[in-house]
């Protein structure tokens, strides 16, 4: 829903997770959030939510006054969670308002 958005709570790191059903093969994600300085994105093949490893870590653009939108590809990739941190802003609170993986 394009109405809603995840904010953060003003300290940083703050992190969220995403859980598939099962492992998934993953070719690219992509975010539009709001004031994120340093995003960093690790995955799970696990069961549960354990077990992250590092994938991606970018600095991101300031874009004032407009979202920003980023797309990692993600060549061989495959994940049953992803958790993405994010490490400093631009500001005290940050927004994610969209969060797309592509793959089989």
């Amino acid at each position: 829903n394009s109405a809603t958005f995840w904010s953060t709570t003003g300290m940083f790191p703050q992190e969220f997770i995403i859980g598939f059903p099962k492992c998934v093969r993953i070719s690219k994600v992509a975010i539009q959030c709001y004031l994120v300085r340093t995003l960093r994105i690790e995955r799970s093949v696990a069961k549960d939510p354990v077990g992250f490893e590092h994938c991606i870590e970018k600095d991101l653009e300031h874009t004032e006054g407009q979202l920003q939108t980023e797309e990692f590809a993600l060549p061989d990739f495959q994940a049953t969670y992803l958790r993405f941190i994010i490490k400093s802003a631009f500001d005290h609170f940050v927004s994610v308002h969209r969060v797309m993986a592509e793959g089989t």
